[in-house]
């Protein structure tokens, strides 16, 4: 059996800028969404960059509602959930024009939510061949575009 470790994550799992505060909650109630890179806010969701991506334009759609399981989720929020989910294939495939895309979540601490109280989904451009010896053997992340570029871009193909 392979085993891919992924230990830069561990930094995204235990930083947060107060402890026990949720990182989604705050960014939520937050004014500035440049600061937050909240690129769009709905009625029940919004869509933010992943601050560690895995590929540039790896974006999140996360609830305003604090729950940890599809279960908790109103029905409004879920439906908006993946109806956002599906502007957000759009809008990735407009400005990066990927190969696929990924589309996940993780729902419990033991399943690999790295913020595992507040549900979200996961979605993201992938291109083959776009792991590579780096993020393998240096536990070191490439990308080609820095964040305040893709939040430009996205937050552009939202119109905004």
């Amino acid at each position: 059996m392979d085993y891919l470790w992924t230990p830069w994550r561990y930094q995204y799992i235990t930083t947060s800028d107060k402890p026990g505060e949720c990182v989604f909650c705050a960014a939520a109630r937050g004014t500035d969404d440049h600061e937050t890179f909240i690129l769009h806010r709905a009625g029940a969701n919004f869509i933010i960059l992943n601050r560690f991506p895995y590929t540039s334009g790896h974006v999140m759609v996360v609830p305003y509602q604090h729950v940890a399981t599809l279960e908790e989720l109103n029905a409004e929020a879920l439906v908006e959930m993946f109806q956002l989910a599906r502007d957000c294939e759009r809008h990735l495939r407009a400005v990066y024009r990927p190969e696929g895309l990924n589309l996940g979540m993780n729902i419990g601490k033991s399943a690999g939510a790295g913020i595992a109280g507040h549900l979200h989904l996961h979605v993201l451009p992938r291109w083959t061949g776009d792991t590579n010896f780096m993020t393998v053997v240096s536990e070191t992340r490439v990308l080609p575009e820095d964040l305040e570029v893709t939040w430009q871009r996205l937050r552009a193909a939202w119109g905004k």
